[in-house]
């Protein structure tokens, strides 16, 4: 199966260039999308983009950069940005630039478990019975979340399809340290 993913890094890019685990949050998510093979890597942008393009600059050979100049924008459309351009994947992860702790093994399982299950169109992280991101979504999907405008959401793609959302059992969702 050939995945995808879409960083949606359109928040301040001060987030993004936050230190961790010594090195910056964008390129902690970016490691860790290529460590679990994902090679497909779109990564949205808002305003203020030039000093996170330095951070990941010599990862731009693996990495796809979709300058998305709106960043008053929400979620969904940062998300549909990126489907616009990926090509060539079976499915995509959603995830949120803000969030540098993605660990590579849990990618990994979630990409697994869609394989496995055929009609899974979404796969999400769950711990202590609450979901979180990443998400993986199957392209049969992609229409449906393009289709999206005004005030609709991811959550309501997600929650049109509960009876074919799979859950993969993921550690804590932040550093306790």
């Amino acid at each position: 199966m050939n995945v995808g993913a879409v960083v949606l890094a359109a928040c301040k890019s001060e987030q993004l260039l936050l230190p961790f685990l010594g090195k910056t949050t964008i390129v902690s998510i970016l490691e860790a999308l290529e460590t679990a093979g994902i090679s497909v890597q779109i990564v949205v942008l808002g305003g203020n983009f030039e000093p996170v393009v330095d951070a990941i600059r010599q990862r731009l050979d693996k990495s796809k950069i979709d300058l998305y100049l709106t960043p008053e924008q929400d979620m969904a459309s940062s998300f549909q940005a990126g489907l616009i351009v990926i090509q060539n994947v079976d499915a995509a992860f959603l995830v949120s630039g803000d969030q540098p702790i993605y660990d590579p093994n849990l990618l990994t399982a979630m990409v697994k478990t869609l394989e496995q299950n055929t009609e899974a169109l979404i796969v999400s992280p769950i711990h202590n019975d609450h979901r979180g991101h990443p998400l993986l979504f199957r392209r049969e999907l992609f229409a449906e979340i393009l289709s999206l405008t005004g005030n609709q959401t991811i959550h309501e793609i997600v929650n049109n399809h509960l009876d074919r959302l799979v859950r993969v059992e993921a550690k804590e969702w932040t550093n306790k340290e």
